[in-house]
């Protein structure tokens, strides 16, 4: 039988065609773990191609070579969902001449299906691949569960390289990217680490304030009106957003409640609802740990959905569209409720919105919980220093002092209220922090747009400019 197997990275990059001032792209659901951006960008770096655009889905730590290549120009552009800090800092002190262009897990794919962002050639990490290029992310050594965030670069992409260290034979059973879109299949030794997907709070809090804020969002949740059968709900991996599963859990069974489905990025507290019939099935676009990694492999009502089946807002509907509730976080938050995730305190790109304003945007009550203050900065200020997620999109804020409704919300403002639960104006939760931390100072911003934050729908958000040096 014939196969698409070469013999190289350096003969597929070839084989593709890949010259100066193309694009290239890369899914993260190896996160901290992945090898495959590294190790084709070296190559690529080694035949002499420059000016490219990289277009990943997220960038963690462990993609600091990528500034290398940026100051080698082998790098010229980057579109991204997220990026982490080492990156992050590096950018935001105006390593590269062209700002960055962030997007949303839904507006990426958009993008990419509409044309607007097109990849002449995607590497796509694959934990268990056939010769044709079939290819999962649920089994071999390096498995790392759905592969949701690859599914429009291979669809859309000019060229495809499967990268595996798992070939199997033909045909491999279970596949989630079929050999239909595959040009090239490579193997090497390893792609990445599963253990580094696991990266970030994948365990639930017990730091007090964090257990008071979880025990709010639930009782929100309880009584806004949602929690009955058929219920909905997607969390993040912090630490309290995961304590509120656990006693959103804890009410669903108490009270015999079957919800729906859960979604987003998957951990093993949204698989133990699954398995105690809190929930019908999980689409799943991310595995955030080992225990979801397995669930997806081994239950058939834990499903693998795609970026834009997860959250695009060109598609015909989205997973995201009907969503009940979702938990999200929050570096800042104003009084306008619009929220931060992109930048710190002080400025720099730590970042992104990944899912947040998308499932914002798509679920009925979308709620952020955060602390009052972090190191002894309020949480709530008069305007971010970036709008990830606008303020219309957000529903409630929780914090240890009090939950603030959006004043869009009054019906669900009086349900909290004839709950008992501590409802207070944003502004109050605002002086309340000043009181104890004292007013912030504003951060010095420098005169250059590193970074452009792109909405769901493709409109500019918000700019981030650089840091300026000290």
């Amino acid at each position: 039988m014939n196969n698409k197997v070469v013999s190289s990275l350096r003969e597929a990059i070839e084989l593709t065609g890949l010259k100066s001032g193309m694009t290239v792209s890369f899914h993260h659901h190896l996160r901290n773990g992945d090898y495959v951006l590294n190790m084709v960008m070296a190559e690529i770096a080694r035949m002499g191609i420059r000016d490219l655009t990289v277009n990943a889905s997220s960038l963690f730590d462990i993609h600091a070579p990528l500034l290398q290549h940026i100051e080698n120009h082998v790098v010229t552009k980057i579109q991204t969902d997220y990026m982490s800090g080492v990156l992050g800092k590096a950018i935001s002190r105006g390593i590269m001449e062209t700002p960055v262009e962030f997007r949303t897990h839904g507006g990426r794919p958009s993008d990419i299906e509409l044309g607007r962002t097109p990849i002449d050639v995607a590497f796509i990490a694959a934990p268990a691949a056939d010769g044709m290029g079939n290819c999962s992310g649920k089994y071999g050594k390096s498995a790392c569960g759905s592969l949701g965030y690859a599914y429009p670069d291979a669809m859309n992409a000019k060229k495809v390289v499967v990268i595996t260290d798992n070939l199997v034979p033909y045909p491999l059973l279970d596949w989630s990217i079929p050999e239909t879109y595959v040009d090239y299949v490579v193997t090497v030794d390893a792609i990445g680490d599963p253990n580094g997907i696991v990266s970030g709070t994948t365990k639930i809090t017990r730091d007090p304030v964090g257990l008071v804020m979880a025990d709010r969002a639930a009782q929100v949740i309880r009584h806004s009106g949602l929690l009955k059968d058929g219920f909905s709900f997607q969390t993040g991996a912090g630490g309290a957003s995961l304590a509120a599963a656990k006693f959103l859990k804890d009410i669903m069974l108490k009270e015999n409640i079957h919800g729906s489905f859960g979604s987003g990025g998957i951990t093993g507290y949204m698989v133990d609802m699954l398995n105690e019939g809190c929930f019908q099935s999980l689409m799943d676009v991310q595995c955030f740990d080992l225990k979801a990694v397995e669930s997806i492999r081994t239950n058939p009502r834990h499903q693998e959905i795609s970026a834009s089946h997860y959250a695009s807002p060109s598609a015909r509907s989205a997973v995201v569209d009907s969503l009940d509730v979702v938990i999200l976080g929050a570096t800042e938050v104003d009084t306008d409720f619009n929220v931060n995730v992109h930048t710190d305190s002080n400025g720099y790109i730590m970042g992104g919105s990944g899912g947040h304003s998308d499932t914002a945007a798509g679920a009925r009550l979308s709620m952020i919980i955060a602390p009052l203050f972090r190191a002894r900065l309020p949480i709530v200020t008069d305007r971010v220093n970036c709008i990830s997620t606008p303020g219309r999109d957000i529903d409630v804020l929780v914090t240890q002092a009090g939950i603030a409704v959006n004043p869009k919300d009054a019906e669900l403002r009086q349900r909290l209220v004839d709950a008992g639960l501590p409802i207070v104006d944003i502004h109050e939760l605002k002086e309340l922090a000043e009181r104890t931390t004292g007013a912030p100072t504003h951060i010095a911003k420098g005169d250059r747009v590193v970074a452009n934050v792109i909405y769901r729908d493709g409109t500019l958000l918000d700019t981030i400019r650089n840091v300026p040096a000290k």
